[in-house]
């Protein structure tokens, strides 16, 4: 009886005919080939090969007992598993299956995973459909027979849809690749597309004028938007529009500020870039810094504005450098170019000669370092000559910088020198006579996400050299050197180079488009969702896949939270820095408070960040300060997105107003804060950064840097002013060893002395009572390879009395 049901099931379809492997590839090929010229169907005539390594397999449950499920044992009889494992062995190891897999998608990573689940759901499960039930029996009872006993490649159309069932991209792979297609962004704006725009390109180098001739027209036009890289830009065009009697609001990611006091929207407005409108027409818009197009994570932002504004005139200003890739850009959209060049208004002369000590300060200097570490430690140097010195970086609120830039350019304060980070390349307007680059080299982020060590490149170079002499200011020229006489002629050398032109504009999915993508693979993570986007995206020459490590970042560190996919994203482009755990982890408790519907009040914000806060007593007291505005900061990106969760957002920009306040009070006692965390360092260390106080420098080939800047930040800034020090003291120390000697024989009035006093790092009076324990130590015959420890002792004594 049980044998008769075979012929039954085969003319109902429940069974495959059997045939071997010839006849599945001739029932399957098809699929494969339609799947093949459809995906191939683009620009260049072939699709791009999937990175199978980001498939994640769906688990697939092994099936339990269940009635209906016993209809294949009933028909044929029990599966023995010890002779399924061997055929399913024998099927894995066949050369036509895996060609065919290949055909259908699984190249030999996903054949491999695919076929692993499909044993270990056979092998585990109790009971089988039936169709594969008798399949099985069938394989197993008649191999070597023939009349209708089956094949191993019979079991590949079970083992396909088992396939497609733990990897669902499979099945949707045409669908993903369109969507995922970025090929054609300028079509991605048919507002802006349905009008003729006039696109002026104002290029030239810092100090030309050139954006200031845009905004010119910006202020005449009856409505305008201006899109700037920075929040401090964005307020300064504000400022500037509404003090010309035109109303212009602001709008950054964290505020808005109305023009009009019943917040009736203004015709002007000035925001960041990214939070351009691509809807409302304009008659003019301004585009700023358009060279940050190729930015390996912001360029999408100059990308969307580009492409995207509805403005009869658009104002781009930039490097000359970025003037091919706009003028590409706008021949895809049927747009001419107009470019109108501009020259730098005050001369900018490179020195002949290093500053090499920091008593050849001069008013108006800016010395430019591209770590903390250096900027806490050169400013503790100009503070021991008794010089003031301002200090701007890039993590300082934006108020407290303008208070610094303030305290910097007012002629009646006695503060006249500058110690920053390359914050100042723009963004402020600062009275500087002549740039001094500490180092050359800076740690960068590449396209890819990996930290480089490198020179500074020449568009670097150009742009911060290009704040010294200001048109306007009481320099009439600038001045630019190095503070190391090596490091002079390669300075000298980058800016000699020309500026690499801009071949890419960075492109960034949207919202909708993983959407959709979730629509597809509903079980993926929105991490893996992302990172199958990229893998499958297509753009041709003009365009670049921005770095989305940051997202990814974000979206692991909140994927067990339940959030439905737009919240989730949205939480994920929030702008903090990841290095920042303080920040990182309130993201978490916001996201997860949010997920509970429960809003986020100003009293829990409070509690969270123990709010009222002090004054900074040190370095690690000022670093965490900085990281709660970044809360605030949070706080109110959040609240424009989410008002009903974040209905504190007037409450807590009053608080983050103090918190700048009281921040200021630490940046200008920065000195003293130093001199507080190294107190709480231990001895040892204490007194090596005491004797050891030269200028830190930054080399090409070290790792030292690159190992520091990857160390958790709280902990490397916490201990920001020995760091330099222990460095340099494993740096000099064989040269020390070497000219110990010859300097006391000298009785300390070598080189060594003569630099240490020129630095000010030795007094006359330290001088003397060196000189007169040298002479004891030397009448009582205790110098020489045995006084080593005394040495020590007497460089830790220097140490104390500095300190």
């Amino acid at each position: 009886m049980r044998r008769c049901a075979w012929p039954l099931l085969r003319r109902a379809g429940l069974v495959p005919r059997h045939g071997g492997a010839a006849a599945a590839a001739a029932r399957l090929r098809p699929v494969a080939a339609a799947a093949t010229s459809s995906s191939s169907a683009g620009g260049d005539g072939s699709a791009r090969a999937p990175d199978t390594s980001l498939f994640v397999p769906v688990p697939l449950k092994p099936a339990g007992d269940a009635a209906e499920e016993d209809v294949g044992a009933e028909l044929t009889r029990p599966l023995d598993k010890g002779e399924v494992l061997k055929n399913l062995n024998k099927f894995y190891k066949r050369k036509e299956i895996q060609r065919l897999g290949a055909e259908n998608g699984l190249d030999a990573r996903l054949f491999h995973q695919a076929f692993i689940s499909f044993r270990k759901y056979i092998m585990e499960s109790s009971s089988v459909s039936a169709d594969l039930h008798i399949i099985l029996n069938d394989i197993c009872c008649g191999a070597g027979k023939i009349c209708l006993l089956g094949h191993v490649d019979d079991l590949f159309p079970f083992f396909l849809r088992h396939a497609k069932q733990i990897f669902p991209m499979l099945d949707c792979m045409d669908d993903l690749r369109k969507i995922s297609d970025l090929r054609l962004p300028p079509n991605w704006y048919p507002d802006a597309r349905a009008i003729q725009r006039k696109i002026i390109f104002h290029a030239g180098p810092t100090n030309s004028g050139k954006t200031y001739h845009a905004i010119q027209r910006f202020l005449s036009a009856k409505s305008g938007i201006y899109c700037g890289p920075l929040k401090l830009l964005a307020h300064e065009i504000f400022q500037k529009s509404n003090d010309a009697n035109v109303p212009c609001d602001l709008v950054t990611g964290e505020e808005r500020v109305y023009a009009n006091e019943d917040a009736r929207q203004a015709p002007h407005i000035a925001c960041t870039i990214e939070m351009c409108s691509t809807n409302t027409p304009y008659e003019v818009a301004v585009i700023d810094e358009i060279q940050m197009i190729r930015d390996p994570a912001r360029g999408w932002a100059w990308t969307r504005a580009l492409l995207g504004l509805c403005a009869e005139e658009i104002h781009v200003c930039g490097e000359a450098a970025a003037i091919d890739l706009v003028t590409e850009l706008m021949y895809t959209t049927g747009e001419e170019v107009e470019v109108r060049n501009y020259k730098r208004l005050t001369p900018l002369t490179v020195l002949d000669y290093a500053l090499e000590s920091l008593d050849n300060l001069q008013p108006g200097d800016c010395i430019v370092c591209f770590s903390k570490n250096d900027i806490y430690s050169v400013s503790r140097q100009i503070e021991a000559r008794g010089l003031e010195c301002a200090v701007i970086y890039g993590s300082l609120p934006p108020g407290t910088k303008l208070e610094q830039a303030k305290k910097f350019n007012d002629p009646d304060d006695p503060c006249k020198i500058l110690v920053a980070t390359d914050a100042i390349g723009m963004g402020l307007n600062l009275c500087i006579k002549r740039i001094i680059f500490n180092s050359i080299v800076k740690p960068t982020i590449n396209e890819k996400g990996e930290k480089e060590i490198d020179s500074i490149t020449t568009s670097q170079a150009l742009q911060i050299a290009g704040r010294a002499g200001r048109y306007g200011s009481s320099f009439k020229q600038g001045e630019v050197t190095t503070m190391h006489r090596d490091d002079l002629m390669q300075l000298k050398e980058i800016l000699s180079e020309p500026v690499r032109p801009v071949k890419a504009a960075g492109l960034h999915p949207t919202p909708e488009q993983i959407e959709m993508f979730a629509y597809h693979l509903p079980d993926a993570t929105l991490s893996n969702l992302i990172d199958i986007f990229v893998s499958l995206s297509q753009v041709d020459g003009l365009y670049f896949v921005c770095n989305i490590d940051d997202f990814k970042f974000l979206a692991d560190m909140i994927q067990h939270i339940p959030l439905n996919l737009r919240s989730r994203y949205v939480f994920c482009t929030a702008p903090l820095n990841r290095k920042e755990p303080f920040v990182c982890t309130t993201l978490l408790k916001f996201a997860r408070q949010f997920s509970r519907n429960e809003p986020l009040t100003f009293d829990w914000l409070c509690r969270h960040t123990k709010w009222p806060l002090a004054a900074p007593k040190n370095i690690k007291e000022l670093v965490h300060l900085e990281a709660v505005h970044d809360v605030f900061d949070l706080y109110l990106w959040l609240s424009y997105r989410f008002m009903d969760m974040f209905p504190d957002a007037v409450l807590v920009r009053d608080i983050q107003k103090k918190l700048d306040d009281i921040i200021q009070v630490g940046v200008c006692n920065i000195t003293k804060l130093i001199r507080a965390s190294q107190s709480a360092a231990a001895p040892s260390t204490a007194a090596v950064v005491s004797e050891d106080f030269p200028l830190s420098r930054t080399k090409r080939d070290t790792r030292a840097v690159s190992d520091r800047q990857s160390a958790k930040s709280t902990e490397a800034l916490s201990i920001a002013a020995e760091v330099p020090g222990e460095r340099r003291a494993k740096n000099l120390k064989a040269y020390r060893s070497a000219t110990r000697q010859e300097d006391l024989k000298s009785h300390g009035r070598g080189s060594l002395a003569n630099r240490l006093l020129r630095e000010g790092l030795l007094t006359q009076e330290m001088l003397r009572q060196l000189e007169s324990e040298w002479q004891d130590q030397h009448r009582n015959g205790r110098y020489g390879l045995g006084s080593k420890r005394d040495d020590q002792n007497s460089s830790k004594e220097m140490g104390k009395k500095k300190k």
